[in-house]
């Protein structure tokens, strides 16, 4: 029974190990390609003309090309536009700076294809750097582009005119606007609107779709994420996190797709929804196109170009006569997940904030670890004191296991005595080792049922501490500037290895040698990846190690048992 107890136990710690490399396993590498998740393709529509009912794929490719106007030309003008004589518009970058942004603006389409974020600083950058979410340049992709399907009508490849006005937001300003107008295209002009507010990572965008034209149109407004499938800069290969786009509706909750999986043709979103929004998703940072509540869209993904994907949705904007227009708004959440804070832009944003299957544990020991925070100032505190009270809900369960630790410990020389005497008698060993069980009212599986139920709040806790984007740059003490990088001189996880020897050596040792030997093997072979991970994430097991080791040390002395280092014996 002994044996079994061990066995289970490894099974168990196996286990735990699985969970954190699963990630890995699955995220890490994945260069697939999008296939289309159009609506079903209706008859060809005229030479120069796009069919409105032809879905996601009459979203025009971020490499295409506008499509020439084949409607009327209307001549009615909108108020502040150029006149229809006018010399065409030159494309240009116009960047405005806010309090947290520093954006750029593509004029081709009214694009926004730079978002470098002033509160988040790169990562592994020591010379200040600011992060960048949005770039599109020689090495990276990643855009937010909206335009017109339906017709030839204007869409992200229109070039659009930036109309002048302020491009950075002074003190006393709360909000600053970007306003691109589009030339007539199909009868149709587009008016795009940008507005950042201070202090906040979403920004409204304010569509204004005018008729110049003298027969009524059924444009349909689309807004997609685009970004090629590469793994982003800086990222750890010892552990990984959910890289790529996702879609939530209220009928199908959160549904993140793997590049992979829409490259085999096994994506299963909902198409069609009156709630929800789209996104791209990456390590602490996402992108999300949101709409209100009871506007129709149609969500898609597809491949835009080699190694270039999209998210996002379509909305009819019905139809509108001529001389006429119809305003639609939207919002683009471009920044950090913070989980507060994405609660307040739409229902199931925070779900961007990815805590796997272990949701219902993590998200309740965030709030715990925010309030901690709140009170001590400091995350790495904040990281000991949850888990110092996660260990002591946990008291009596651990108490129990140590128990039954201690009582195996006292009795092993027993145990080993017995093994010795009759290893050429395997059935008589079990029957005798049976009886020592019962005579010392000793439950060799006593030690493990407690350990099994916290081992999920436990990898919760881990996954909080990965995922949460406040650990970026957050110090501790001394030498820990950083609690998202791993120990810049390794301290920690040499502390956590001492610990999690020091545990091994508290335990009753196994009778079976190569049990001994993978007893002493395994922290060791575990701690080797700790060298690698987040600082934040080696404080929380080295807390718990240390936390552990005492009460087993209290247990053990209350018990008569006194601390004993079983030492490997290799041979």
């Amino acid at each position: 029974m002994n044996d079994i107890r061990r066995t289970i136990l490894w099974v168990i710690f196996g286990f735990s190990m699985v969970l954190l490399w699963d990630k890995w396993q699955l995220h890490n590498g994945n260069k697939a390609t999008f296939f289309p998740t159009a609506a079903p393709v209706v008859a060809p529509a005229p030479a120069g003309t796009a069919s409105a009912s032809a879905g996601a794929a009459s979203v025009p490719s971020a490499t295409g090309t506008p499509v020439a106007s084949a409607a009327s030309q209307g001549a009615a003008a909108v108020p502040g536009q150029p006149a229809p004589t006018a010399a065409p518009a030159t494309r240009e970058r116009v960047q405005v700076t806010t309090d947290v942004y520093r954006l750029t603006f593509d004029s081709e389409g009214g694009s926004l294809t730079h978002a470098e974020l002033l509160k988040h600083a790169d990562i592994g950058d020591k010379s200040g750097k600011n992060f960048l979410l949005l770039d599109e340049s020689a090495n990276r992709v990643y855009v937010a582009q909206t335009g017109l399907i339906g017709g030839a009508f204007p869409t992200h490849k229109t070039l659009m005119t930036a109309v002048a006005g302020p491009r950075e937001l002074k003190d006393g300003q709360d909000e600053l606007s970007i306003r691109f107008e589009s030339p007539e295209q199909g009868g149709v002009k587009l008016v795009k609107t940008w507005t950042v507010k201070r202090g906040q990572y979403d920004i409204a965008v304010k569509h204004e779709v005018v008729n110049t034209g003298t027969a009524p149109v059924s444009p349909e407004l689309y807004l997609q994420l685009v970004r090629d499938g590469n793994k982003p800069p800086g990222e750890s290969s010892f552990y990984s996190t959910f890289t790529g786009p996702a879609v939530y509706t209220e009928a199908k909750k959160y549904q993140k797709v793997e590049f992979k999986d829409v490259e085999a043709g096994k994506v299963d979103i909902q198409k069609d929804s009156t709630n929800g929004y789209v996104a791209m998703v990456q390590h602490y940072f996402a992108t999300a196109w949101l709409l209100a509540d009871g506007v129709p869209r149609n969500l898609f993904m597809r491949k835009v170009d080699t190694n270039l994907y999209s998210v996002g949705m379509i909305t009819q904007l019905g139809a509108i006569a001529p001389g006429a227009s119809k305003t639609l708004d939207a919002r683009l959440f471009a920044g950090p997940q913070v989980e507060k804070t994405l609660e307040t832009l739409s229902p199931g944003l925070e779900l961007v904030k990815d805590y796997g299957w272990l949701t219902i544990l993590s998200k309740p020991l965030y709030w715990l670890l925010d309030q901690l925070h709140k009170i001590l100032g400091n995350w790495g505190w904040a990281i000991v004191a949850l888990v110092l009270l996660l260990k002591i809900a946990f008291y009596w369960l651990n108490a129990k296991a140590y128990s039954s630790m201690a009582k195996m410990k006292a009795i092993n020389p027993k145990i080993m005595e017995m093994r010795e005497r009759l290893k050429d008698k395997p059935q008589q060993m079990q029957q005798e080792m049976m009886r020592i069980y019962r005579e010392e009212k000793v439950n060799p599986m006593g030690g493990c049922f407690p350990i099994m139920i916290q081992i999920p709040v436990f990898i919760a806790l881990y996954w909080v501490l990965l995922s949460s984007v406040e650990m970026r740059n957050a110090p501790w003490v001394l030498w820990i500037h950083d609690l998202s990088a791993p120990d810049p001189f390794f301290i920690l996880p040499l502390l956590m290895t001492v610990s999690s020897l020091l545990q091994t050596a508290l335990n009753p040792a196994p009778p079976d040698p190569l049990q001994a030997k993978m007893m002493w093997f395994m922290p060791l072979i575990f701690s080797v990846m700790f060298f690698f991970f987040p600082a934040g994430l080696v404080l929380y097991w080295l807390t718990n190690n240390i936390l552990s080791i005492a009460q087993q040390w209290l247990i053990n002395t209350r018990m008569g048992v006194p601390p004993q280092f079983n030492l490997p014996k290799f041979k």
